[in-house]
């Protein structure tokens, strides 16, 4: 089975390390996204996985097979680690039909006209492109040339298909349908996937696992709901979730049998944590949470006012003017709000998180205001 195994992983543009010491496993059948921002080493790391891009250090295994190794000098050609990758661009031939574009490196392998047929009948049924065989690819839409071109890179069955943003270049609803298309496809084809992207939406909701990126290191490799759950820092506490993470600053004012009790902005909180944690009067922590974490009550609430109100139908995105914070919460009941407006505000989650300082996890709890 073709699982992918990266240990130490560097690689360095000059004195820039795109990639820093990345170890890594991609289990056969599953769909990994690298996600990330631009510059934080996500498509470096699949071209090395692909062999389009060699490492300054460590090691890749691809099924069990050792493809690249800095130390053994060992560096096998993408042909020979039998993966697909699929461009941003989709990069189909103009000039050949979609037939022909399917057919391109079947031809090239030396495959029998009829069992080039048969594949391209297999895929043709698999993506719903039977009726665009014999259209150029001027004559598709976006969405089709991204079909076809998907047809293509499975054609030769490669163990591994890579993509590489490949839903950028679509418009939004044209985004969402294929992320369902390729979704199906993954389970249909029951292939490895590695997919890049710098857009959470898309990891979120296509991903068995994220693998999310900042400045060529690992942050956390888990699954989508997992990170945004429990992120082990505030990178991915900020990055992975829409809106993001409110994140606040608060200090240690005591630790007893109620809880840890926390000052934020001269207001005090009781941090009531669901696992151990060794926190000291006086030390100085963040403190997360997420917008839909915070909710509106009747009474019994927290004071505060609408500072801006974002009603999109199924949803309303709204800040809230309190504790001498913008806290940025969401609500499903799809209304608007006033700005200026009164209300009363609530933290009933224990999924809260105090990060460290330095923003590394160290507990998770329920949240109370007290003064």
């Amino acid at each position: 089975m073709p699982e992918i195994v990266l240990n130490q992983i560097t690689k360095k543009f000059g004195k820039t390390k795109a990639v820093d010491n990345l170890s890594l496993t991609i289990k056969d059948k599953e769909f990994v996204t690298l996600l990330g921002p631009s510059g934080c080493g996500k498509t470096t790391t699949l071209r090395m996985i692909a062999g389009l891009e060699t490492p300054t250090e460590g090691e890749i295994y691809i099924d069990g097979e050792l493809v690249f190794s800095a130390e053994k000098g060992i560096d096998l050609s993408p042909v020979k680690r039998n993966v697909g990758f699929l461009f941003q661009n989709y990069a189909l031939w103009p000039h050949m039909t979609v037939y022909k574009n399917i057919t391109f490196g079947l031809e090239n392998l030396k495959w029998k006209k009829a069992d080039m047929n048969k594949r391209v009948d297999e895929l043709a049924t698999l993506l719903k492109i039977e009726k665009y065989l014999e259209r150029y690819p001027s004559e598709l839409s976006g969405g089709q040339q991204q079909r076809v071109a998907i047809a293509r890179t499975l054609a030769p069955n490669p163990k591994i298909l890579f993509m590489d943003e490949p839903l950028s270049n679509l418009d939004a609803k044209l985004r969402m349908d294929m992320r369902s298309e390729l979704k199906r496809i993954h389970m249909d084809t029951d292939s490895t996937f590695v997919y890049v992207t710098h857009d959470q939406l898309e990891a979120m909701t296509l991903s068995s696992r994220i693998s999310l990126f900042n400045e060529g290191k690992l942050q956390q490799y888990s699954s989508p709901l997992e990170i945004y759950n429990y992120p082990v820092n505030t990178f991915a506490g900020d990055f992975v979730g829409n809106p993001p993470m409110n994140i606040v600053d608060v200090t240690v004012l005591e630790v007893n049998g109620e809880g840890v009790h926390l000052d934020l902005n001269q207001n005090e909180l009781i941090f009531t944590t669901t696992g151990k944690a060794d926190l000291k009067k006086g030390q100085h922590l963040k403190l997360g949470i997420r917008p839909e974490q915070i909710e509106i009550i009747n009474s019994d609430g927290i004071d505060g006012h609408i500072y801006s109100s974002l009603p999109s139908g199924l949803e309303t995105v709204f800040k809230v003017d309190v504790l001498g914070l913008i806290l940025t919460c969401i609500t499903f009941c799809g209304k608007n709000f006033d700005v200026g407006a009164k209300i009363n505000i609530g933290f009933t989650s224990d999924k809260n998180i105090l990060f460290s300082e330095d923003g590394m996890k160290m507990a998770s709890g329920s949240l109370q205001v007290i003064s």
